[in-house]
């Protein structure tokens, strides 16, 4: 299955490399590429194969969404973080959500934590809920959006994961940034909006409602488009590298001519696939952990600590990249300062934070404990 997938994937690569620059403007993926998509089935991905899906393990998530970002790393982020979020959902939510989530495999699910001035009030039969969230990514593709609703008047607050229909839903398109404009990750907006208690999590005081584990599958399918992007910088110039290039005012015919021209560019390759086994050695080792078992910490941190190199791996090998091609590769036309600057933002994404996982990694080393982080 893993080799037929990877092969749709590939076969859409052209539709949406077409169409980044669409997406990228449009601040959301174009519909010719969500129909290559979906037509291929990547909206299904994880989707169990009960209800339709292909079931995919991590492993085969990073590696179709690596494919897709070759093409356009908003479109791969928004499939990425939609197949995420209903293999971290499928464990946690109700029969009933459960059942609604996956009526359709094909549909596309958006999800956020990041809350503003949001709440949730207990009502008979469900809640409703007021507020916004921001950075839904995929929120104008979305049939579902899974939001972390906190109850009002709860000390401490009470967080429930609540799903919640989008038609409910309004959107206020909040996100025009730099890089991954093209992710329709928007703010949604609840108004007095109630949700049955079938569609809330609420939690059972048992442990965390979401065990740190199954975060992993999120920050792989935030990571996996980045290396695609990375790996489509990685053509762009090794096209202009082999070609009528020169280096400027040199005796040289083109740039691979040079020597150290060459061995830039293979560093650039180093880093990227360097980048590439340390996740699919992460997602290796989560996809064999057993459901509802536990990862001592010291493990939990040494694989974030990996994710965040390959970040940074994938960042270094974009400069080596940008170096080589030049100044030509900043113009608008030049798919090149597309992949660099969704990169420039996907790499960032809190869950690569590498600053806090070094102070975390060194609190776990010497048992000074607790960490910072708190969803590690």
């Amino acid at each position: 299955m893993n080799d037929r997938l990877l092969d749709a994937a590939r076969k859409a690569v052209p539709t949406l490399s077409a169409n980044a620059a669409r997406t990228e403007r449009e601040l959301r993926p174009a519909p010719e590429s969500v129909a290559a998509v979906r037509d291929a089935g990547l909206f299904a991905l994880t989707v169990p194969s009960d209800a339709g899906g292909h079931d995919a393990d991590l492993r085969t998530l990073v590696e179709v969404t690596a494919e897709l970002g070759h093409g356009c790393a908003s479109t791969a982020w928004v499939v990425g973080l939609c197949a995420s979020a209903k293999k971290l959902l499928g464990p946690i939510v109700s029969d009933t959500a459960r059942d609604a989530l996956l009526a359709d495999p094909d549909a596309v699910v958006c999800a956020s934590s990041v809350s503003r001035g949001a709440g949730g009030e207990r009502v008979p039969g469900g809640l409703r809920i007021s507020g916004r969230w921001a950075m839904a990514s995929g929120s104008e593709l979305a049939s579902w959006a899974m939001v972390m609703v906190p109850l009002t008047g709860d000390t401490p607050p009470t967080v429930c994961p609540t799903l919640v229909p989008a038609s409910d839903l309004s959107i206020e398109r909040t996100w025009k940034a730099a890089g991954l404009a093209g992710t329709s990750s928007h703010t949604l907006v609840a108004e007095d909006v109630f949700v049955p208690e079938t569609l809330v999590t609420f939690p059972n005081g048992s442990g965390p409602l979401i065990p740190p584990e199954t975060v992993f599958g999120g920050g792989l399918a935030a990571l996996a488009p980045m290396i695609g992007a990375t790996r489509g910088a990685r053509d762009v110039v090794a096209a202009a590298v082999a070609g009528k290039r020169a280096p400027y005012a040199t005796t040289y015919a083109r740039v691979a001519d040079s020597p150290l021209g060459r061995h830039w560019f293979t560093e650039a390759l180093r880093r990227t696939e360097s980048a590439m086994q340390r996740t699919l050695r992460v997602a290796d080792v989560m996809d064999a952990v057993r459901p509802g078992a536990a990862m001592p910490v010291e493990e939990r941190i040494g694989l974030r600590v990996e994710l965040s190199t390959a970040a940074r791996e994938c960042r270094e090998a974009m400069e080596l990249l940008l170096d080589l091609h030049g100044a030509s590769g900043f113009a608008d036309d030049n798919p090149l300062q597309r992949f660099w600057r969704d990169v420039a933002v996907g790499t960032r994404h809190p869950f690569f934070t590498p600053y806090i996982l070094a102070e975390d990694h060194g609190r776990v080393f010497f048992d000074v404990m607790p960490t910072v982080s708190l969803a590690l």
